[in-house]
């Protein structure tokens, strides 16, 4: 009756805890939701013919409503496009980057084709997301702001956060399908427990009522009920630590994958490198020629003309509370020019009818310039697909101008070929190639008369005069090499995939370790033959300071046509290249110290042309440039392809899908949960990475430890019922509430506070439970304790005091000489059991119960201590003040019971009283089964080089793809095959749907839905 009761107690008390969670959760979740879903909205409604606007509750929208969008700050209800004026908005609850954003309105066009296809990759700059904050608006002509609603409720970016929290991704990992598999066989095992006990009570004529019980308490014993519980109670405390650390997980099924993960990917600016740039020089081009570079900061200013103009007016940035705002590259290059913003709500332009512009305007410490300031007419704003943003902008009183800024090798392409300099090519990579950010300049006048609105992005971005380079310096951050070589100590691969110039991101990766000084660098350069549906592929060593690369370069960035000597596989030309160059090169490559480099356009291509190489090249590549979101998101597919288990490290925003697609997804942000990513870092530092590794290391390490704990506990007590029940015996009720609640709940609790360690080891914890280490760990001490119990139920029958009759003679027998006392101990005792009759009857009280129960209660605390490993992964076990606490108090009190003879006691746990030298005698089993238990754990399963030589010696591979393929590429001499082309088949891979890599109903809805 006890144990029920206790059962039920814990039962709704779990459940009350359970509810109260869910309930402090939902009520998070409610907040989160009602900030944006209580707000009073304008909206254009038809009433009787006639347009009118009215104001309603936002979750009265529906899609199709048109919004007004009235000045000043406004929380956005829904997801909606613009489709007149121009919005400054924050990001940062869906990126994770408190930039403001510009928002433009949908362009006029006049093809019939729906707007997301029209406007391509770049639609996300005319959607306004659920959840972000308008700070600014700016009408055109109409007067007003005006956005239709797209989407509302869960199909939002918002909803998308709350609903990734409410259904987490399920994640495929072998710990949850082991566990499941370990679940049956427990299962299988109880089930033969019962058969066992149901042939044991059937022949010795117990009713069928209590046959029914005994069977059925098999399998509550051998299936512990609080295993799920213990398998997430590490995670819980991880989370928690985690948290302390500035770390925030809105999936935390995820922490125990960190313990595995072995390639990270690293999105290059603001993440291995500082966000703010500094910059360094300007290289202005008259007349198809480069001018004399000027260096900042200078002693004198730069002068007006077109540059200047250009680095006054393109950028997207915007006065808020006082302080100029935006992009820092864009911040910088404008703070160099001394001019202002005019934060004036509206400016008169001539021509313009009454647009809002942006003024910008000559500041105290600017130099004379003939103008009185530049109006902003309209914005096309930078877009990673198109590496590049255009300004329309008019000088007060002038006429009207294009600007734009980009990646050089694209602006290059939009400008006319008579102003782009002939070293154009040698330049770039003088500059990219000692680490500095390079943008590429360019401007052209538009024709009188012709409103900015009207004109397409493309009308707007060609023909273009080619105006310079900007050189901006992009330093490391401080903790980016210690924590790339703490990685590479660790033997985690690091791999860079970034939106910049594939020699920029490689010299960044040599000075912060990624690639070591002695290592090769290999570009892959893969182009489409014109006029074909073919694809050549070229593998070309990365030599600094040497033109013909720079040639090779330059092709690879699509800067200039490809050479005609190209040669087929069948009958691949070695270029010429002096000895002792190749030589090391091959030296190199033949001790595998090579590292890939290519652009995205080549990754494209390699993906569609030449699919049996892709995962070849990424077993060494590391440096991946000018890459594009979706290109991004379909890079960590296809590591993933290969077993890696894959984090990704970046800014939240362009790297959004990839974010969400790794095994990790790692977002440098300031909000403590965004859409962006399963884990967000408030540190601005990759130094998160190896921190959420180590915990996700003692986390998955922690799990096995609850796992092999919870399976041991529960087998001992499997095992000591089965042997009582062979005589009809059985624990008591006080005796299983002790078990279960004193000794098992307490330690499950708390074995899971010990920390990670502070070091990253060259090795990963197992992945799974079914592994040869553990597994045996698991058997041998189901053993050690089926030895104890069975050792100590036969031998306390050999004893010469036992009685299977009188149960208390033991003690008599021992205490002759104080026979009055005894006998009236043993009237008082014999009255007791007399009183007690029907319990006795129940076969609790026994030589063989008091035995087995003991043995088996302390061995449950030496299963404890053994299975709570320390070093590698986790910190030593005496760190862990609470357990080692919980541990000697719960032994003390074990012991007291053993040595004890308190009759009240005794009487209530259903012990009876036995001789001194078999008590010490129990202790001495104890003391050698934990002797043997503790000497197997530490000389065989947790000894590495042991494991290691019995896979050499029995020739034990890896199964894992990457692993396979790396043997396989050790043998082929022939690669990487230098200086050679090869040429595909006429038929294209098609990976249209693959380039899209993750789709998020955030930033991907199909275009039906709209």
């Amino acid at each position: 009756m006890e144990y029920a009761t206790a059962i039920i107690i814990m039962s709704l008390l779990s459940i009350f805890l359970t509810v109260y969670d869910l309930r402090q959760q939902s009520v998070k979740l409610h907040r989160l939701v009602e900030s944006h879903n209580n707000i009073t909205v304008t909206v254009c409604r038809n009433k009787e013919g006639d347009s009118c606007f009215q104001e309603l509750e936002s979750h009265h929208l529906v899609p199709g409503d048109m919004l007004v969008l009235k000045e000043g700050k406004t929380l956005l209800p829904c997801d909606a496009i613009l489709i007149s004026g121009q919005c400054i908005v924050n990001e940062s609850m869906l990126t994770g980057e408190s930039i403001p954003v510009t928002k433009t309105h949908l362009p006029q066009a006049d093809n019939f084709k729906p707007w997301r296809m029209h406007c391509a990759e770049d639609y996300k700059k005319h959607v306004l997301f659920c959840g972000t904050e308008v700070i600014q608006t700016k009408a055109d002509d109409t007067g007003v702001v005006k956005a239709v609603v797209l989407r509302t409720g869960f199909n939002t970016a918002k909803g998308d956060l709350v609903r990734s929290i409410l259904y987490p991704k399920p994640m495929n990992f072998k710990l949850y399908r082991d566990a499941l598999r370990f679940l049956m066989c427990l299962i299988a095992f109880a089930a033969i427990g019962m058969i066992y006990t149901v042939c044991v009570f059937a022949l010795n004529g117990e009713e069928a009522g209590e046959v029914v019980k005994k069977s059925l308490d098999v399998i509550t014993i051998a299936v512990p009920p609080a295993l799920p519980a213990a398998l997430t109670t590490g995670i819980i405390y991880t989370q928690r630590r985690l948290k302390k650390k500035g770390i925030f997980c809105i999936s935390p099924q995820r922490i125990n994958m960190c313990g595995q993960l072995n390639l990270i990917c690293f999105d290059k600016t603001g993440t291995l490198t500082e966000d703010g740039l500094d910059l360094w020089g300007l290289l202005p081009c008259e007349r198809d020629c480069f001018q004399d570079i000027h260096s900042f900061p200078a002693d004198h200013s730069l002068p007006w003309g077109p540059v200047f103009r250009a680095m006054a007016v393109c950028h997207s940035l915007i006065v808020w509370e006082g302080k100029i705002q935006g992009d820092p590259l864009d911040v910088k290059m404008f703070e160099a020019t001394n001019w202002v913003i005019d934060d004036s709500s509206g400016h008169k332009i001539e021509g313009q009818g009454s647009t809002h512009a942006t003024v910008v305007r000559p500041g105290p410490k600017a130099s004379s310039a003939p103008v009185e300031g530049v109006a902003i007419l309209h914005q096309f704003p930078f877009s990673s697909a198109l590496q590049r943003m255009s300004v329309i902008a008019q000088e007060i009183g002038g006429e009207q101008q294009v600007f734009t800024k980009g990646a050089p090798e694209m602006v290059a392409m939009l400008c006319r070929a008579e102003t782009v300099p002939l070293n154009f090519e040698s330049k770039l990579l003088l500059y990219t190639a000692q680490g500095f950010r390079v943008i590429g300049l360019a401007c052209k006048s538009l024709q009188a008369g012709k409103q900015s609105t009207d004109l397409t992005r493309e009308e707007v971005e060609s023909d273009l005069t080619f105006l310079g380079l900007l050189i901006m310096e992009n330093r490391l951050k401080r903790e980016t090499k210690p924590v790339l070589e703490e990685l590479s100590a660790a033997r985690i691969r690091s791999v860079m995939v970034t939106g910049d110039n594939i020699q920029t991101a490689v010299t960044v990766a040599k000075n912060a370790g990624m690639i070591s000084a002695t290592n090769r660098v290999i570009l892959v350069e893969a182009n489409k033959i014109p006029g074909s549906f073919s694809a050549s592929i070229t593998w070309k060593p990365l030599e600094e300071n040497k033109t013909e690369d720079y040639r090779g370069l330059a092709k690879a960035m699509g800067l200039e046509p490809r050479s005609p000597r190209v040669f087929t596989s069948a009958a691949p030309v070695q270029d010429d290249s002096p000895p002792t160059t190749e030589r090391r090169i091959r030296l190199a490559l033949a001790s595998g110290q090579y590292h890939f480099a290519m652009s995205g356009k080549s990754y494209q291509i390699v993906a569609q042309h030449f699919r049996h190489l892709l995962p070849k090249l990424l077993l060494n590549g590391t440096v991946f440039a000018r890459m594009s979101p979706g290109q991004k998101s379909s890079l960590v597919e296809e590591f993933q392809k290969l077993d890696y288990f894959v984090g990704m490290c970046g800014d939240g925003a362009n790297d959004c899908g990839a974010l969400k697609v790794a095994h990790a997804g790692i977002s440098l942000s300031e909000q403590e949960a965004s859409v962006a990513s399963p884990f967000t870092s408030r540190t601005p530092s990759i130094a998160c990475v190896p921190e959420l590794i180590r915990e996700g290391r003692a986390a998955l390490v922690t799990s096995f430890c609850m796992f092999k704990y919870m399976a041991l506990y529960s087998t001992i007590q499997y095992l000591g019922v089965l042997l009582l029940y062979w005589q009809l015996n059985a624990f008591g009720n006080y005796q299983f509430l002790f078990q279960d609640l004193a000794i098992t709940t307490v330690i499950g609790v708390t074995m899971s506070f010990t920390g990670a360690y502070p070091k990253l080891v060259p090795y990963r914890p197992p992945s799974q439970l079914i592994s040869p280490p553990l597994l045996l760990s698991v058997v041998l001490n189901i053993l050690f304790s089926l030895s104890l119990q069975v050792f100590g139920f036969v031998v306390v029958q050999e004893q010469p005091w036992y009685s299977k009759t009188d149960i208390y003679s033991a003690c008599l027998s021992v205490n002759n000489h104080m026979e009055n006392s005894s006998s009236i101990s043993s009237l008082g005792l014999h009255g007791m059991r007399d009183g007690a009759h029907g319990q006795t009857d129940n076969g609790y009280k026994s030589y063989e119960n008091t035995t087995v129960w003991l043995l088996s209660t302390i061995n449950c605390l030496i299963v404890a201590l053994v299975f709570s490993k320390g070093r590698p992964f986790r910190q030593p076990i005496y760190t862990n003040y609470v357990f080692i606490l919980v541990l000697i108090g719960q032994l003390g009190i074990c012991l007291f019971l053993v040595f004890a003879d308190i009759d009240d006691l005794y009487s209530k746990m259903d012990l009876v009283c036995t001789p001194t030298t078999w008590r010490i005698s129990m202790v001495i089993m104890l003391a050698v089964t934990l002797a043997a238990s503790f000497l197997v754990e530490e000389a065989v399963i947790e000894n590495r080089p042991l494991w290691l030589l019995l896979k050499k010696t029995f020739r034990y591979h890896s199964k894992s793809h990457y692993k396979r393929l790396q043997r396989v590429l050790e043998q082929d001499s022939a690669w990487p095959p230098l200086n050679e082309t090869f040429f595909s088949d006429s038929v294209a891979i098609s990976v249209e749907g693959s380039m899209g890599g993750h789709s998020n109903p955030t930033f991907d809805s199909n275009e039906d839905a709209l």
